[in-house]
């Protein structure tokens, strides 16, 4: 394996683990309404556990409000229940057509709460591309041993690395600021 496709592999893993990252940060509550939060959310329909967003259109109508409009208006009590079950904390209200998730402002707990588990995740989130660095060094160590790489080639793509690393980090910082600031601001 070449030096340019073990920086290749290294950036194409870490950036996975960043992206995955801003995925799960979309789920988390703030008190803007985001139809990212009800979109793993997974209904009974007819027996089989489906995700809420094959099932409905999900929108934004106010900065605080989820509107909910399912493709069978059969299965608007189902939603309901699901939503209900979820982990939102939201009561939803049904007029027979839709439901709308009213999003209620976060108390000053809940905003902690929220900004410590942002927090614990980013952290973990860095473990995992400092592991995706160590397995990558292994990679080029391996190559130096088996003469595919020379000592300086191996220095540079060490560094190389590293320097993937160091820029994977400021995306996982930047993330962690910006959701904080969102789940702060009242």
């Amino acid at each position: 394996m070449s030096a340019q496709d073990i920086v290749k592999n290294t950036k194409e893993k870490m950036e996975k683990v960043v992206h995955h990252l801003a995925e799960h940060l979309k789920q988390i509550r703030t008190s803007r309404a985001s139809s990212a939060l009800v979109d793993n959310i997974k209904v009974d329909y007819y027996g089989v556990p489906t995700p809420l967003s094959q099932m409905a259109s999900v929108s934004i109508p106010e900065p605080r409000q989820i509107l909910i409009k399912p493709f069978d208006g059969s299965i608007l009590n189902e939603i309901g229940k699901a939503i209900q079950k979820s982990d939102l904390g939201i009561q939803p209200q049904n007029d027979g057509k839709v439901l709308r998730l009213t999003m209620p402002p976060l108390s000053g707990d809940q905003r902690k709460k929220y900004a410590a588990k942002v927090k614990e995740m980013c952290e973990e989130t860095r473990v995992a591309l400092r592991n995706v660095r160590h397995d990558e060094n292994k990679v080029a160590d391996a190559e130096l041993k088996g003469g595919g790489l020379t000592e300086d080639q191996s220095k540079k793509l060490h560094d190389d690395i590293q320097k993937l690393l160091k820029e994977s980090e400021d995306k996982v910082t930047q993330l962690l600021d910006k959701k904080t600031a969102e789940i702060m601001e009242v």
